[in-house]
């Protein structure tokens, strides 16, 4: 299978959190991010928008149930240090949420390019 237009929107959405937690990491602060709460949540409500255009159009086979269940889980990381933002463990929560979205993005363009055998991808 190939990619289409809603994994190359998705992958620009995701590149649009990337690019400002990289600016962040390198001056400690970008505009219209601060600090940890505002990364987290420029990265809550971009990698949800990128979840669901990815999404948008495919069956809940065996294979996208795990992929939902692990949406949930990035989800719910990324709820977590946005209420952390402002304990001691802050970055390192950060750091593994940026991850989990980049994996979860990672994990979807495989099953569209037909990496994971038996999952069925309507789109």
């Amino acid at each position: 299978m190939r990619l289409g237009v809603k994994d190359v929107v998705a992958t620009v959405l995701v590149a649009l959190i990337a690019i400002p937690y990289v600016g962040y990491l390198i001056n400690g602060e970008m505009p219209f991010v601060k600090d940890p709460r505002g990364m987290a949540a420029v990265g809550l409500v971009l990698g949800v928008a990128a979840f669901l255009v990815v999404r948008w159009g495919d069956a809940l086979d065996r294979f996208g149930w795990a992929e939902m269940g692990l949406a949930v889980l990035v989800l719910a990381l990324g709820v977590v240090t946005l209420f952390l933002a402002e304990t001691a463990a802050a970055e390192v929560l950060l750091a593994v949420f940026m991850g989990s979205i980049l994996l979860m993005l990672m994990v979807e363009l495989a099953d569209h390019a037909g990496v994971f055998h038996g999952a069925v991808s309507h789109r």
